[in-house]
């Protein structure tokens, strides 16, 4: 008996309602389930007034969790899929995408498709794409005071009025650069269309190899988004005097004092995503985005 995992937003009655009859015909396939809430990826943000959050980013895998599982399915939106992977990312456990949200960028199937997709799922018809996630760190000194595993980006920037930031960002063996912003994104071909996108960064193919970073509201026209290998590592120091804060794929974050420094890696551990069918990226952008549309001219009005 194969063991496998389910992922539920625990939130949302539509993916409890799915999660049980989900469990119910893998269990009569013959599998053993391991369910557990999405809940236990969404690292939250870290109270300054508090101890911070000391641990590796593998202290987000589930208890019974283990790399034996043959894939895991995850019922949710976007932010639910992103909390999966710190959940499976460290075991390399593909997973499934079931879109019980909104937009489902990163679904691979919907819930008016579940009879078809779990019958291709369990007769083994599908493939696995890898990709790029980051291992995030807050450093002071060599004492590592927070960590969390990231799939689109890490975004450091001032509080709410505060004014303009500097920061000095040396990624690999270049010199560093100095940027004036309210701050600074750090995203993986993935998180290129999400909040990158929206501060003018590019979109990104996932199969590039690749990071992306991005100014936030940059103070010059000389601070532009800027493309590089995803072999070199990055460290942001925050050249302000005042503390700013750093969040993580939307759901996981904390404060950055001066005296601390970012350090952002790829990881050795992608997130494996199951697919039903070849995936199209293009088309994913054109149905969820509206890229490439064809322009219509409109008719004179007479």
């Amino acid at each position: 008996m194969s063991r496998v995992g389910l992922i539920v937003n625990d939130g949302k009655e539509l993916a409890l309602n799915t999660a049980l009859k989900i469990q119910q015909s893998l269990e009569k396939a013959g599998h053993k389930v391991v369910r557990v809430s999405s809940s236990g990826g969404m690292v939250g943000f870290a109270n300054p007034d508090q101890h911070m959050r000391m641990l590796g980013y593998n202290a987000c895998v589930p208890e019974g969790f283990d790399s034996s599982m043959a894939f895991a399915i995850v019922l949710g939106g976007d932010g639910t899929v992103l909390s999966a992977a710190r959940q499976t990312a460290p075991l390399q456990i593909p997973i499934l995408t079931i879109n019980t949200g909104h937009m489902g960028f990163l679904a691979e199937a919907y819930v008016s498709d579940l009879d078809s997709a779990l019958e291709q799922l369990l007769s083994m018809q599908w493939m696995i794409e890898e990709r790029t996630s980051l291992v995030v760190s807050v450093m002071r000194g060599e004492q590592r005071r927070w960590e969390a595993l990231c799939l689109n980006e890490m975004a450091l920037h001032r509080e709410p009025l505060t004014s303009m930031c500097h920061f000095e960002v040396s990624i690999g063996r270049h010199a560093p650069v100095d940027i004036s912003a309210d701050g600074v994104i750090l995203s993986t071909p993935t998180g290129s269309t999400a909040y990158s996108l929206s501060a003018g960064g590019p979109v990104i193919s996932p199969d590039c190899p690749v990071l992306q970073l991005t100014p936030i509201a940059p103070h010059s026209l000389a601070s532009r988004a800027l493309v590089f290998s995803d072999e070199e590592p990055v460290t942001v120091f925050p050249a302000t005097p005042e503390r700013l804060m750093m969040v993580v794929d939307g759901s996981a974050g904390c404060y950055v004092w001066p005296e601390d420094r970012v350090l952002i890696r790829r990881s050795d551990h992608p997130v494996k995503f199951v697919r039903l069918a070849d995936h199209e990226f293009f088309q994913v952008l054109r149905n969820k985005l509206g890229w490439g549309l064809p322009h219509v001219a409109k008719p004179d009005r007479q």
